[in-house]
């Protein structure tokens, strides 16, 4: 069953118990692009936005008490997820968003229309652009919506995970802050360390790519609102901006402002780019860190097996008993994907022309997809993996026991060459380095003995 729905250009049909209205249904047929859709994340934030315009709309005298009742209720219904089945919109859309923006004022309209046993569609007691949409554009609601999105969907979700994964971190590196091993550069034996300091260089890796996520949040809590169609406030009463701003801070408890300038953020994008950036970063970190794991875990017979990760399933449909090291595999899949989606939104944010930035969809898609994408493998890896890696001490020991790089520390003694032919010469003979000292008699026996202890090479904490 279908009724007529009517916009600016004409009727159209939309399905009887759909809450959207004919813009929407308009987008539904004209862009029938792939599946992906516009994130709720940034529906909620549209829908805080009609609420919160609707509370300045009535106290700069446009709009009734009424009117500004039935938009911030029906506002709060979508905020609240109770209609997230009421916005098809996919991303592949027009580049400002206005389908997403008509769809969530065509959406509150019907919300109050049905509440009130008037018909879908009406625009009756409530119109979508000219209550809902009063003082506003799509070109500053949606891009405010993007950045309320991006930092609430951080701070709510990927920030307190990240913690999380941090702390279990830095407990492993105490834990395991007495086993010594060998360190490796290029793939090859080096000098020892810790399996603690290890695991503290991926702790620390963490901090600061969170560090940096939270820092360059900042740029995101200034505003377009007010602005309108091209940043210079057309339709919008005096203080409409500052007065919105502070709405939605006090709504999100997040210290939202003005934009001073409202064409820079318009017309381009720099600072979702950015936060997209720092989101490649620790993408960038998390595969280094499981890559590390990968080979750390390698074996169990033919490899470094410095490290025993969880058993979660059968790695292999024809090898009996093999398992792998899956969860460093789906988390390095995430990040090679963020780092392509960023990507993206280098690209997007240079798009546009003039006053306004053309890949809106595109960029407030990519930054929410990303932010869910890292922060479910992160709590994937905490849960099925991290939090359960064990030590093979036996491995570790081995390892450092026969390597030939503890000759390291005779180099300021005896000089690099000279202590250079002695690992030549254990390396040749297939001797332990003392049998090669000795043979070569550059440093007696104990002198040997105290500098090639590996607990003297690791470090002042650590002697």
């Amino acid at each position: 069953m279908k009724r007529l729905e009517k916009d600016s250009l004409g009727s159209v049909e939309v399905p009887n118990d759909a809450l959207w209205g004919a813009q929407t249904q308009r987008s539904i047929l004209n862009f029938a692009i792939g599946d992906d859709v516009i994130p709720i994340e940034i529906i909620h934030a549209i829908a805080q936005i009609k609420a919160s315009a609707a509370q300045v709309n009535n106290h700069l005298g446009l709009i009734n008490l009424e009117t500004t009742k039935y938009i911030t209720e029906a506002s709060l219904e979508i905020i609240e997820g109770k209609h997230d089945d009421q916005f098809p919109v996919k991303v592949w859309q027009t580049g400002s968003g206005t389908q997403t923006n008509m769809n969530v004022n065509e959406v509150i309209s019907n919300i109050v229309s049905k509440r009130l046993n008037h018909p879908l569609g009406s625009h009756h007691p409530i119109h979508p652009n000219d209550h809902v949409n009063c003082s506003q554009s799509t070109n500053d609601v949606f891009p405010a919506a993007i950045q309320i999105a991006t930092i609430v969907t951080l701070k709510d979700t990927l920030i307190p995970e990240l913690k999380k994964l941090i702390d279990i971190l830095h407990q492993k590196s105490k834990e395991w802050s007495d086993i010594i091993k060998i360190g490796r550069t290029h793939l090859q034996d080096a000098v020892p360390l810790t399996l603690g300091q290890e695991v503290s260089a991926w702790a620390t890796q963490l901090e600061t790519a969170m560090a940096r996520l939270e820092i360059n949040l900042k740029e995101l809590y200034l505003l377009p609102l007010g602005g309108t169609a091209i940043g210079t406030g057309l339709n919008t009463p005096k203080n409409f901006d500052n007065l919105i701003a502070l709405d939605i801070a006090k709504k999100t408890n997040l210290p939202f402002k003005t934009a001073a300038n409202k064409f820079a953020i318009m017309a381009s994008h720099d600072g979702l780019v950015n936060i997209m950036s720092q989101l490649k970063l620790l993408a960038v970190t998390f595969l280094k860190i499981v890559n590390d794991l990968r080979l750390l875990s390698c074996g169990p017979r033919a490899g470094f097996s410095e490290l025993r990760l969880p058993a979660n399933e059968p790695g292999s449909s024809i090898m009996p008993g093999k398992v792998n090291p899956t969860q460093c595999e789906a988390m390095a899949m995430v990040c090679t994907q963020i780092i392509g989606m960023d990507t993206s939104v280098s690209i997007a944010g240079s798009g546009g022309h003039l006053q306004m930035n053309v890949y809106k969809p595109l960029i407030g898609y990519n930054i929410i997809k990303s932010i869910n994408l890292i922060q479910d493998a992160c709590k994937s890896c905490r849960e099925n993996m991290i939090d359960g890696i064990q030590p093979n001490k036996d491995k570790i020991k081995e390892y450092l026991d026969n390597s030939l790089m503890l000759v390291t520390a005779l180099a300021p003694s005896i000089g690099y060459e000279k202590a250079s032919k002695i690992a030549q010469l254990a390396h040749e003979k297939n001797l332990s380095l003392k049998q090669a000292s000795n043979e070569l008699n550059y440093i007696d026996q104990e002198e040997f003995d105290n500098l090639t202890n590996p607990k003297s090479m690791i470090g002042d904490d650590k002697k």
